[in-house]
């Protein structure tokens, strides 16, 4: 049964940075986009960033030039670094592992970023 496991969320002053991290387990995995999701209060669940296991990355907007989405294949591992954080960014952050035809999601890690 696979599993999602974040760490790395918190609080944090404007234009500081946080690195999340997402371990995943009960492989194998085979060809698979794993990718972060936010969901702020009375919005929808939006894409942040994701990466193919081939190790192609895809931002959405919002994260491009801030936020940089990296694996670690060894360990099954995917992060997001997040740089220059706004306001804007708090969220409920929620790892996504996409392995044809299945989603699984991780319980979501909190990010607040305030001053």
């Amino acid at each position: 049964q696979v599993q999602l496991v974040e760490s790395g969320g918190g609080l944090v002053q404007p234009g500081g940075s946080l690195r999340l991290s997402c371990a995943a387990s009960g492989g194998p995995f085979r060809l698979n986009v794993m990718g972060w999701y936010r969901q702020a209060p009375g919005n929808e669940r939006e894409l942040v960033a994701s990466i193919t296991s081939g190790g192609s990355p895809y931002y959405a907007d919002s994260a491009k030039g801030r936020f940089t989405i990296s694996r670690e294949y060894a360990k099954n591992t995917v992060y997001l670094q997040m740089n220059s954080l706004k306001s804007e960014d708090t969220a409920v952050y929620y790892c996504n592992l996409y392995m044809f035809p299945n989603h699984y999601w991780g319980q979501g890690t909190q990010v607040t970023v305030s001053s």
